[in-house]
């Protein structure tokens, strides 16, 4: 066996088991498209309300980014991804008491807790991935595991939908010929149908936390290493801060933005669709069409990338996309305007892939410090769906969307031209 075949096997392993872990990112992540309908129809909220959902799973990553760093740098990659599972599993496991008692106070601390667990498994397996391999092929790799992350991220809604949302759209007509206290019992009835669902969640993820830490991943250590240019794998040993990055700073900034709009696409669809008349039964499928939409991208890029098109020109083309549709959806009503938003899975798909190992370029031992500031970008995703549930309400949910077409030119400009702001210069050592 040649040394290329060997390598190529021995690289199969561990993003087969990578891979694992980018499905339970996106099973867990995609439950809160089913859980901001359901939970605004079990506790009674508003949307601004609503989208607490969002904020609290997504702020834990600005608050543990860093700190998940600190774990790492201790416990390295395999060990913290398994500690990651088992955080993961406590906050699943928050779900049970808040079911029974309908308090949206514990539901939103168990998703702040399941938040924090994917900031250590993120900031471990996102730099992992990037670096198992050769750079420039690094969004192919990335885009694989985002086909396991979507994948389980379509199959979710549905799984949980069936449950938590089975007629649900009976239910909101019964509620307001009901007294205080049948409401009361069809309310906690409703809460009580995620309890099951989430009783396999923990159990599952325990099971994979004992697997990993098990598992023959092997351990790759970046603390040793210097900073080098892009591609030239010369050092560059002036660098004494990851804060002397310009473009990774640019990255975690653009990297909020995308997050926000991604889920943004993924999490307000249900509602939006609902909101322009479509029965929740109906609309509930709406989200896995959004997921689809990110595969059928992922797949482009793995074709593609390096081999037709660089990762750059992938990140301009989703730009781009993303503008058009954007403005699409706010000029047309009804389930056209519904499926420009759920199409935004095409135009998201191979942001992320493109921008970590943009961002990632040149940091050498600064990389699991620069993974954890890209983590900490994740928090678009708990800020920005808030503005869109605060606009939803004061003016209504299509004009919300208004927001998109900004943060889509800033992807944009990251691909053109602050991906390569500040990268490190070639220096003899």
């Amino acid at each position: 066996m040649s040394q290329t075949e060997n390598t190529s096997s021995s690289r199969l392993s561990p993003i087969f088991l990578i891979g694992i872990l980018f499905f339970i990112f996106g099973f867990i992540t995609w439950l809160n498209a089913v859980l901001i309908p359901y939970l605004k129809l079990a506790c009674q909220l508003n949307n601004f309300e609503a989208y607490l959902v969002a904020f609290c799973f997504y702020i834990a990553y600005f608050l543990m980014a860093i700190p998940s760093a600190g774990i790492l740098s201790l416990t390295g990659f395999k060990k913290g991804m398994s500690l990651g599972l088992l955080v993961m599993a406590v906050g699943a496991l928050i779900f049970i008491p808040a079911a029974l008692t309908r308090q949206y106070g514990l539901f939103l601390l168990g998703l702040f807790v399941q938040g924090t667990g994917l900031a250590l498994l993120q900031t471990a397996s996102n730099p992992y991935i990037t670096i198992l391999g050769p750079p420039e092929s690094a969004a192919k790799r990335i885009s694989i595991m985002g086909i396991c992350n979507k994948i389980a991220g379509a199959i979710a809604p549905i799984i949980l939908g069936s449950i938590a949302l089975k007629d649900a759209d009976g239910l909101k007509a019964r509620l307001e010929s009901l007294n205080a206290g049948e409401q009361a019992a069809q309310l906690n009835e409703l809460a009580s149908r995620v309890i099951t669902p989430y009783i396999i969640i923990v159990i599952v993820l325990v099971l994979l936390a004992g697997f990993i830490f098990y598992s023959g991943l092997p351990e790759i250590d970046t603390n040793k290493e210097e900073p080098a240019d892009a591609g030239s794998g010369v050092a560059v040993t002036a660098k004494t801060s990851v804060f002397q990055f310009p473009h990774l700073l640019l990255g975690a900034i653009t990297l909020f933005f995308y997050v926000g709009v991604e889920v943004i696409a993924g999490d307000t669809v249900i509602n939006y669709g609902a909101a322009q008349g479509i029965a929740l039964s109906s609309a509930k499928f709406f989200t896995s069409c959004t997921l689809v939409c990110m595969i059928v991208g992922y797949l482009i890029g793995i074709v593609c990338i390096p081999k037709y098109f660089s990762q750059e020109t992938a990140m301009k083309g989703c730009g781009i996309l993303g503008i058009v549709l954007s403005v699409l959806a706010l000029l047309t009503t009804g389930f056209t305007s519904v499926l420009m938003i759920a199409l935004l899975g095409l135009a998201n798909s191979l942001i992320w892939p493109a921008l970590w190992p943009m961002a990632l370029a040149g940091l050498g031992r600064f990389t699991k410090v620069g993974s954890s500031l890209l983590i900490m970008g994740i928090s678009g995703g708990a800020v920005l769906p808030l503005v869109y549930g605060a606009l939803a309400d004061k003016f209504n949910p299509q004009h919300a969307y208004v927001i998109l077409v900004p943060i889509y030119l800033l992807i944009l400009l990251y691909a053109l031209k602050w991906h390569k702001t500040g990268l490190p210069k070639l220096t003899k050592v």
